[in-house]
């Protein structure tokens, strides 16, 4: 390749001479606008590319880009950094990944409004032998349902926070109930509205999930237990968060892991059709509950097959058939 056909799939040969300007004035990553990180410059980094390698330096010195070679690469080292920015902000704003935030807020907010509804219950229990528990008792105090005697208002501001909380939780959770069958409609069809979303945010986002095994899937949310099966400590745990899903928590102990089992695998391909298609399929819906009809029928002989399960599980019996 001749020096003129090099110089020409450089990356600064497609960008404007005012983008380069702006970038030169650039002194930190804080200081991008969102007008340069939509320049030229972002574009060239992101997606241009060169059949085979040359002397960027010198060809930009060549072309009049850079005085030296220390000045092109303060040029790439901005225009790399604002194309990183860029592509952070785009993901971030992405749909399943704003679900994501919802979530884990919603999470967060239940978390916190329990354990201050703990605190609370334990220290209104040392002024007033009535005290409840749980967030029902703050809301009780705020509505005055249950009054406390002067001189304990920060208690009662405390209830007040509980409150607070707990409705914040109610109202992301609503969110989150609108948003997933939006984001990601089969894996919400399949999972439930919040099942599918926290499925999400242990992934990390719709691709990340859409390009994970179903065995991966199963155990998500069981890291801890997976770990020590890896070290030899415990067995492999069966499932993960899906334990929430009805068709595993509905089914015998003994025939939960094959349970897990088909919910993860539909749940995989519900994932990898929204993420690569968007198109609704109500038949996985169909598919998975013969299946787990199927599963379930194992062990609906009546109470006296139940028992004897139970028993062999209690003896060391397989229970992951």
């Amino acid at each position: 390749m001749t020096d003129s056909a090099a110089a020409e799939s450089a990356w600064f040969a497609a960008v404007d001479g005012d983008d380069l300007d702006d970038l030169e004035t650039l002194d930190s990553l804080d200081t991008v606008e969102t007008d340069t990180r939509d320049s030229t410059a972002v574009t060239a980094i992101r997606d241009g590319t060169a059949a085979t390698p040359e002397d960027w330096p010198a060809l930009a010195v060549e072309a009049g880009i850079a005085d030296d070679e220390n000045e092109y690469y303060d040029l790439l080292h901005t225009a790399t950094m604002a194309a990183t920015r860029a592509a952070v902000t785009e993901r971030e704003a992405a749909d399943d990944r704003q679900l994501v935030h919802a979530v884990r807020a919603m999470d967060d907010c239940e978390r916190t409004a329990n354990e201050l509804a703990e605190r609370l219950a334990e220290w209104a229990g040392t002024v007033d032998p009535d005290a409840g528990t749980g967030t029902a008792f703050a809301q009780e105090i705020v509505t005055g349902e249950h009054a406390l005697e002067s001189g304990h208002e920060p208690i009662a501001s405390l209830a007040e926070r509980v409150v607070d909380l707990a409705d914040e939780a109610d109202d992301l959770r609503e969110f989150v109930e609108r948003q997933t069958p939006t984001v990601a409609p089969n894996l919400a069809a399949l999972a439930g509205p919040v099942l599918g979303a926290r499925l999400l945010s242990l992934a990390g986002g719709l691709e990340s999930l859409a390009k994970k095994p179903s065995g991966t899937i199963q155990v998500l949310g069981a890291e801890d237990a997976l770990f020590a099966h890896l070290r030899g400590h415990a067995s492999s745990p069966k499932h993960g968060i899906i334990y929430m899903h009805d068709a595993v928590r509905g089914t015998h102990p003994d025939e939960r892991g094959s349970a897990a089992r088909a919910v993860a695998g539909k749940l995989a391909i519900a994932a990898r059709v929204d993420h690569y298609s968007g198109e609704r399929k109500p038949e996985l819906e169909a598919e998975l509950e013969e299946r787990i009809e199927t599963i379930q029928a194992r062990t609906t002989g009546g109470d006296n097959n139940d028992d004897t399960a139970g028993n062999n599980a209690e003896n060391g019996g397989d229970t992951d058939e």
